[in-house]
C-alpha cells in the first residue's frame, strides 16, 4: 500500500511535459527577447481553449448520442462474436471459456466503434482476468503484452470524434480522413501483433498457471458475447444496462429499417447517374457531402432493426457528449496555453529546424510535431493540439495529417500505466516496445496515407 502510494505521488509523464514546456518557453523568451509575446500567447491560448470547447458542445453531443444507439443496439457484442475465432488464435496461453477471452473481445471491439468509455472498463476487467491465469504475480505474460499492443494501435472503424470535431470546424470534408485512418490502423495493429508475437516467443515462456475451478466457465459453448454480461467485476465496473432504451424488435421494425437503406440506395444510385463520373463521384461528391448522412442514416436504421428507441437513446448520449465537451476545457486550457507560450518564445522553430530533415523524410508538418511528441502521453493535450489546428484551417494538409494522426494513434504510456497498474504488474517485459512501435507505425502510416488522400 505504501508503494502504491509513493507512485500516486509522482509526477505523471504530460505533468513533466507541461512543466518543460513553459519553463523552456519563459527561458527560451528570456533570450530571445520575446517576453511580450509570450504573455500576450498565455491569455489569448486561454481564451481561444474555452471558445473551441463551448464550439464543440453541439457535435459532442450529436455524436456521442448517435454511439449510444450503436451501443444499445449491441453492435459491439456482435462485433465480438466475430472477433472471437481470431481472438481464440492470437492466444492460445488463454482458454477460450475463460472469462478474460470474453474481456478481451469485448475491449478490442468497444476500441473499433471509438467507444473509449466502453473500452477502458473492459481492458482492466481483462487484465484482472489475465493476472489470475499469471505464474508470476507483478510480471506482464505473454498474454497481456500481446493485448496491450493491441489496445495500442487499436483498428478504428468509426472515428467519430475526430469526424466531429472536424465537422464543427465547418470542414468542407469532414469525413476524409476515415479511409486514412482505417488503413493506419490496420498497419499498426499488424506491427504491433507482430512485434508482441515474435518478441514473445523469443523471451522465456512464462507457463499459465493451473486454472481455478472459479475462473473457468464450463463448456466450449457456454460464452456467448451477443447475450451474456462477463461475469465478475473489475475495480468498482458494472455491466451498462441498456433495457429502457429497448424496445421488442418485431418484423415491422426490421422491415422498416430495410426500407430507410433502400430509400438511401435509390437516391445514392439516382446521384451517381445524375454526377456522370462515378470515380468523380466517390472522390468528392460521396465523402464530402454524402458520407456523413449516410452514417447517420444506418445508424438510425439498424437502431431500429434492433429495438432501439432512437430519441432516448441519443439524448441519453447527448448528455455524456455534453458533459465530455465541458470537462475538456481544464485540459485544452493547460495544454494550449504551455503550446502558445512555447511557440510564441520561438523555441519551436528552433526544434522544427532540427527535426526538419526527419519531419520532410515523413511529410509531417512542423506544427504537428508537437501533437507527435504529446499523444504516446496525453490523449487530452494530442485532442487539445489537433483541435486547434483543425479550427484554426479546417481543410488545410496539417489538420489533415493531424486529424488522421488522432485517430491512428494511442495515448500508449496512459494504456499501460492503467492496465498494469490495476493488477500490480511492475516488470512490463517486451509491452513498452510493442507498443511503441505499433504507435510509431500508426503515426508514419498517417502521415504517409495524408499525403495521397489529402489531395482526392
Amino acid at each position: 500500500m505504501a508503494q502504491s502510494n509513493e507512485s500516486s505521488q509522482k509526477p505523471s509523464a504530460i505533468n513533466l511535459v507541461f512543466v518543460g514546456f513553459i519553463a523552456v518557453a519563459i527561458i527560451f523568451a528570456a533570450y530571445t527577447n520575446k517576453m511580450e509575446a509570450v504573455t500576450k500567447a498565455s491569455f489569448e491560448s486561454a481564451k481561444t481553449a474555452v471558445g473551441i470547447a463551448i464550439e464543440l458542445i453541439g457535435v459532442m453531443a450529436l455524436w456521442l448520442g448517435l454511439v449510444r444507439v450503436l451501443e444499445a443496439g449491441g453492435l459491439m457484442y456482435t462485433i465480438a462474436k466475430y472477433l472471437k475465432p481470431l481472438m481464440v488464435r492470437l492466444f492460445p496461453d488463454v482458454p477460450e471459456t475463460h472469462p478474460a477471452m470474453g474481456a478481451i473481445i469485448l475491449n478490442i471491439s468497444a476500441n473499433m466503434l471509438g467507444l473509449g468509455n466502453a473500452a477502458t472498463p473492459f481492458g482492466i476487467k481483462a487484465m484482472v482476468e489475465l493476472n489470475k491465469i499469471n505464474p508470476l504475480k507483478g510480471t506482464a505474460t505473454n498474454a497481456m503484452c500481446l493485448f496491450l499492443a493491441i489496445n495500442t494501435s487499436s483498428v478504428t472503424l468509426l472515428p467519430l470524434n475526430v469526424i466531429g470535431i472536424r465537422a464543427a470546424a465547418n470542414s468542407q470534408n469532414p469525413a476524409a480522413i476515415w479511409i486514412p485512418t482505417l488503413i493506419a490502423t490496420l498497419c499498426s495493429t499488424l506491427v504491433g501483433v507482430s512485434v508482441a508475437s515474435w518478441l514473445g516467443k523469443r523471451s522465456k515462456k512464462l507457463e499459465t498457471a493451473p486454472l481455478e475451478e472459479s475462473n473457468s466457465i464450463s463448456g466450449a459453448d457456454n460464452w456467448e458475447v451477443e447475450s451474456e454480461e462477463i461475469e465478475g467485476e473489475a475495480e468498482g465496473y458494472k455491466e451498462p444496462d441498456y433495457s429502457h432504451l429497448l424496445y421488442p424488435a418485431g418484423t415491422a421494425s426490421k422491415l422498416f429499417a430495410w426500407l430507410f437503406i433502400l430509400g438511401f440506395l435509390g437516391s445514392w444510385i439516382y446521384g451517381v447517374d445524375k454526377a456522370g463520373n462515378l470515380a468523380g463521384f466517390f472522390n468528392k461528391d460521396f465523402l464530402s457531402h454524402w458520407l456523413m448522412p449516410a452514417l447517420i442514416l444506418l445508424i438510425i436504421a439498424y437502431g431500429v432493426g434492433r429495438g432501439v428507441k432512437i430519441y432516448e437513446a441519443v439524448t441519453e448520449g447527448a448528455k455524456q457528449g455534453f458533459g465530455i465537451a465541458i470537462s475538456v476545457i481544464p485540459f485544452l486550457v493547460a495544454i494550449l496555453v504551455a503550446m502558445g507560450m512555447f511557440r510564441a518564445s520561438g523555441a519551436m522553430d528552433v526544434i522544427a529546424k532540427v527535426l526538419n530533415p526527419i519531419t520532410s523524410l515523413i511529410q509531417l508538418p512542423a506544427e504537428v510535431l508537437p501533437m507527435a511528441l504529446i499523444r504516446p502521453l496525453s490523449g487530452s493535450g494530442a485532442s487539445g493540439i489537433m483541435t486547434k489546428l483543425v479550427q484554426d484551417a479546417p481543410d488545410s494538409y496539417s489538420a489533415f495529417v493531424a486529424s488522421t494522426m488522432m485517430g491512428s494513434t494511442e495515448t500508449t504510456f496512459y494504456v499501460l500505466a492503467v492496465y498494469f497498474g490495476a493488477v500490480g504488474i511492475t516488470r512490463i517485459r517486451h509491452a513498452l516496445v510493442a507498443a511503441l512501435l505499433a504507435d510509431a507505425t500508426g503515426l508514419i502510416a498517417a502521415c504517409f496515407l495524408s499525403s495521397i488522400f489529402f489531395n482526392l
